[in-house]
């Protein structure tokens, strides 16, 4: 693997105009501040331009000698560290621009002062500057770049203040802070602080140490402060005491103590304790604190490559924030995404993970000593004392999965967070001491030692003369100070870019590991500047959506090229890069190279593609092309690849050649099947019936299984019936039908699906349904088993079932099933009860003519697996219609246990049937109804008709019958009418007395 690229990051440099030597300097939002050497106590103002130009906006006075500086974009402002008299100062300068519009107006006041009305009329014309007293001395500050808080680190402790927007009137809104909160540790003193969304991360000369501020709920008179105390180090690392009570033997020994990492819940295990004080004044919304330890980590002096250093310590901590790539509704919000933590030792640099997950992301190897490094979210730069080293980084690949969790999928994919860093680009310099960063610019301070400066003035040897000599004497620092500040413009986004694409091809036959990784470079420098928040407002928006997609397509040509072990990323790539096949088929297939080769990510790619519902077409000599990649590659695929929509236009008789070459090797049911397809597209039926008579029905059944395409395909969403489908219909509907029945309970087909494939396949409207429908869904009543979609289907089976009978349609298509046959195979449909045979053998002629429909429906409510009482609604078109509509309401009413009712409906419109619908239905539970409904009522209308109703005669004697076998001699008394005749009713009274003298 290559470690450095020797790419040109660095643009065009120009000189900042200062007057004075800087001895700190900071980045503001499109300014820089610097801040002279001892002395002047003087911060000088510039705006920052493109490439680089850089114009005085002006200057302002200081308290003293500025020791640290910070700006905050949140609030635009600056605060800084001064000395003066040997005592510290921390002060926030508010509203400086005003001094580049010439105002020399400035406010000195304490933090918290009340704003008083009489100022709000020049408050907008002058500076303010925020005294921030402190009981210990400041050491050092941070920023939030999310909401503009200040953390100021003294020794034993860290000082929160909270910036505060104080409206004073609708025109006037001024800044303000409020120290909020007071982190007590003991035994720390910071050298330096990072802070950003709550988030603090502190190290001392070898300790690095990362915290989270988190709320907690509780009430607002809960008044107590929150303490954390946590069990020593050591017992987590060797089970011994402290080293801090270890008492050496001797003077001359050193007791070092022993490196540690602790990630996550670990480590608040570490030595560290914490106290929160908080220090606002109570209120109902008051904030209470608590601790989360993320990172604990402790060095050693010898922890570097280049052996002990009395020099080792930490610098350069930072908290990088990454946010949530913005769309158009929320191009003026920032969500924070993800956050890193950068903290380098003098030759080593660690980069972290704090967000979601803590984990240690890059590890960053100098080539020599370092002084000070600084992190984007594209690049580490990092400066030593010869060169400006620009290294790439992980942040973005981290924030990708951040956003979304399942990018590694077939859709989409990112190179991943342990790619190895590389050097992009090791710039020499002479002296360089400071750095910051600034968008695309890097501000560097350069100071040449003395010798130095000597060495690159030193004159030729024709030119040595005693004036010379006397000109060298004469130099002193005065007068050339060999210091100067820098502005250095990194080049675009773009231009970077596209010079790693133009170098990447130099490894493209060499070193193919090498071309990925600097392709991934490419694609994750990109990738960062899309998730940048400006990207939208970018005028390079286009044509960085423009490389992304390009980056995603040489990555797929190299994943489809090369014989890598992560060969089946060709397949997100190309998706993400928006290529159709044929535009990737003409970047990796050869024309006219009949021994070209195909490694395993481009048929893993065009595997995937072909076998997914794609809304492309390849001609005829691409489809043809991919039919021989195949067959040279991966022969078993040919089948399956040969039903892809995308496959149309293939030439069959070119398919059956190659099918037949593979059939003699590996034979299947699915290969048949595909040369019966091809058959057809061909027109040669003789091929066809030959290769459907090879397997029986059945086993051809299931052959669909293993290629459902050969029946159905999508086509921008829409299930289309192939030919095949459409020639099954006419010849071979059951074979149709069973294949469905199989694709449904193996899950290829859903009902919904089926419905759509049906009503398609035979050209009916979305309301009006196919015989061929309804025969699929008996056919599936058979074998289903899932208790949801066999309500389904016989709800539907009995909706068809009415609105046939009730509109008098006649099926378009003989029914593969008769009621019989439903009956003897299918345990949804029951036996037909002889009282339903009753009434409908004195039904009209005309209902005869739907006969199946109705012995079908009527086959289903005799069994008992429908749902009665969700399929009311759906025979209410029947109720009334003759005999049919009787039985139907008849056995709904014995379903739902209403008997009573079904008999009534009997008596007043088929009195035939009523005793025979009692001999089969008055059991059990519900054999009192004889006597207590069946009797009276037809006493009650045989008195009404006198003898004029033979069936009511004959009925009434049938239940008597039954009644006098059933109830004492009392009770039948009871029941018998008082106006009836005696000799009628005599033969039963007898016969009823007689079986209880029998007993």
């Amino acid at each position: 693997m290559v470690q450095l690229y020797n790419l040109h990051p660095f643009g065009s440099q120009r000189v900042v105009p200062c007057t004075r030597e800087p001895a700190r300097f900071c980045c503001g939002r499109d300014v820089l501040f610097v801040a002279s050497m001892a002395g002047s106590c003087r911060v000088e103002v510039f705006a920052m331009r493109d490439q680089g130009r850089c114009e005085p906006l002006g200057s302002f006075a200081t308290l003293g000698a500025v020791l640290s500086m910070a700006h905050s974009q949140a609030g635009d402002y600056l605060v800084t560290i001064e000395e003066k008299s040997k005592a510290t100062f921390l002060r926030a300068y508010m509203n400086w621009r005003c001094m580049s519009a010439g105002s020399s107006r400035v406010c000195v006041r304490m933090v918290g002062h009340k704003m008083e009305e009489s100022y709000s009329g020049i408050l907008k014309e002058q500076m303010s500057v925020v005294e921030m007293p402190l009981s210990d001395p400041p050491l050092c500050i941070s920023c939030c770049p999310v909401n503009g808080d200040l953390l100021v680190g003294c020794k034993n402790k860290l000082v929160m203040f909270c910036l505060k927007y104080l409206v004073i009137n609708q025109n006037l809104t001024v800044l303000d802070f409020e120290r909020s909160l007071i982190l007590h540790i003991d035994n720390l003193i910071p050298a330096e602080v990072a802070f950003c969304a709550r988030h603090i991360a502190i190290t001392t000369e070898l300790d690095v140490l990362i915290l989270k501020l988190e709320l907690v709920q509780q009430s607002a008179d809960r008044t107590e402060q929150c303490a954390h105390r946590v069990s020593k180090l050591d017992k987590l690392v060797d089970g011994g005491p402290s080293t801090h009570t270890l008492q050496p033997e001797l003077d001359e020994f050193i007791i070092c103590q022993k490196p540690v990492e602790l990630l996550g819940e670990e480590s608040k295990l570490c030595e560290i304790p914490i106290t929160l004080e908080s220090t606002e004044l109570p209120t109902e919304d008051t904030k209470r604190f608590q601790v989360r330890y993320l990172l604990f980590r402790r060095f050693t002096p010898d922890q570097s490559p280049f052996g002990f250093c009395e020099e080792t310590k930490l610098h350069s901590v930072q908290l990088l924030p990454v946010y949530q790539t913005a769309d158009e509704e929320t191009k003026n919000k920032r969500e924070l995404l993800s956050l890193f933590c950068f903290f380098s030792l003098p030759h080593v640099g660690y980069l972290y993970s704090v967000g979601k997950l803590v984990e240690l992301i890059s590890t960053y190897q100098y080539s020599e000593k370092s002084e000070q490094a600084v992190l984007t979210p594209q690049f580490l730069h990092v400066i030593t004392s010869e060169s400006l080293q620009c290294f790439t980084v992980r942040c973005s690949a981290a924030a990708a999965r951040d956003e979304d969790p399942y990018i590694d999928t077939t859709v989409k994919a990112c190179p991943p967070v342990a790619l190895d860093v590389c050097t992009l680009r090791m710039q020499l310099f002479i002296g360089p001491r400071a750095i910051c960063h600034f968008k695309n610019h890097i501000v560097l301070l350069t100071k040449a030692d003395t010798e130095d400066i000597t060495e690159r003035r030193k004159p030729t040897r024709r030119m040595l003369s005693r004036k010379a000599d006397s000109t060298k004497s004469r130099t002193n620092s005065e007068s050339e100070p060999g210091w100067n500040l820098y502005i250095i413009n990194t080049v675009s986004t773009i231009q970077l870019y596209r010079e790693m694409v133009d170098y990447s091809r130099t490894y493209e036959n060499v070193k193919t590991e090498s071309c990925i990784h600097l392709l991934s470079e490419a694609h994750l420098l990109v990738r960062a500047a899309i998730m940048d928040p400006s990207f939208l407002q970018s005028d390079e928006k286009e044509e960085l959506l423009r490389a992304f997609r390009e980056s995603c397509a040489f990555l797929g040509d190299c994943y489809s090229r090369f014989g890598t072990k992560d060969y089946h990323l060709a397949l997100p790539y190309y998706r993400m890069s928006g290529l159709s096949m044929t535009e990737v088929l003409k970047r990796l297939v050869s024309e006219g190279d009949e021994i070209q080769t195909y490694e395993r990510g481009f048929i893993f790619y065009l595997t995937h593609s072909l076998n997914e519902d794609l809304n492309e077409e390849l001609s005829k000599e691409s489809a043809n092309k991919v039919l021989q990649i195949f067959y040279l590659a991966d022969p078993v695929q040919l089948p399956h690849i040969l039903c892809s929509p995308c496959m149309r236009n293939v030439c069959p008789l070119t398919a059956v050649k190659y099918l037949q070459k593979v059939e003699k090797i590996m034979p299947s049911v699915v290969l048949t099947l595909t040369k019966a397809f091809m058959a057809l597209k061909m027109g040669d039926l003789m091929m066809y019936e030959h290769e459907m008579d090879s397997y029986k029905e059945t086993v051809l059944a299931c052959g669909f299984v293993g290629q459902p395409k050969l029946l159905r395909q999508h086509k921008e969403g829409i299930v289309i019936p192939t030919e095949f489908a459409v020639h099954l219909k006419d010849m071979q509907p059951g074979l149709l039908v069973a294949a469905t029945v199989a694709l449904h309970e193996n899950s290829k087909i859903e009902l919904e699906e089926a419905d759509t494939f049906f009503k398609m396949l035979c050209s009916n409207s979305e309301n009006n349904i196919p015989q061929l429908l309804v025969d699929f869904w008996e056919a599936l009543l058979v074998v289903c088993s899932q208790e949801e979609i066999l309500q389904e289907l016989l709800l539907r089976a009995t909706s068809q079932y009415v609105w046939r009978i009730s509109k008098k349609q006649l099926p378009e298509t003989k029914p593969l099933k008769t009621t019989e046959d439903l009956i003897n195979s299918c345990s949804h449909f029951g036996l037909i009860f002889p009282w339903v045979t009753a009434i409908m053998s004195v039904g009209s002629l005309s209902d005869k003519d739907y006969h199946e429909d109705t012995s079908k429906l009527q086959s289903l409510l005799c069994s008992q697996s429908i749902n009665i009482a969700s399929a009311l609604p759906i025979l209410e078109p029947l109720t009334e219609a003759g005999n049919v509509g009787l039985t139907i309401c008849v056995l709904c009413s014995t379903r739902l246990g209403k008997y009573e009712e079904a008999i009534d409906q009997l008596l007043k419109r088929c009195p035939d049937a009523a005793v025979l619908y009692a001999q089969h239905e008055l059991k059990d539970d519900s054999r009192a109804v004889w006597w207590n409904k069946l009797l009276p009522e037809l006493c009650k209308r045989t008195r009404l008709t006198g003898n004029d109703c033979p069936v009511l005669i004959s009925s009434l004697k049938e239940t008597l019958s039954v009644v006098a076998m059933e109830l004492e001699l009392r009770d039948f008394l009871s029941l018998l009418p008082e106006d009836g005749t005696a000799a009628f009713f005599l033969p039963y009274l007898l016969h009823c007395s007689q079986r209880k003298l029998l007993t």
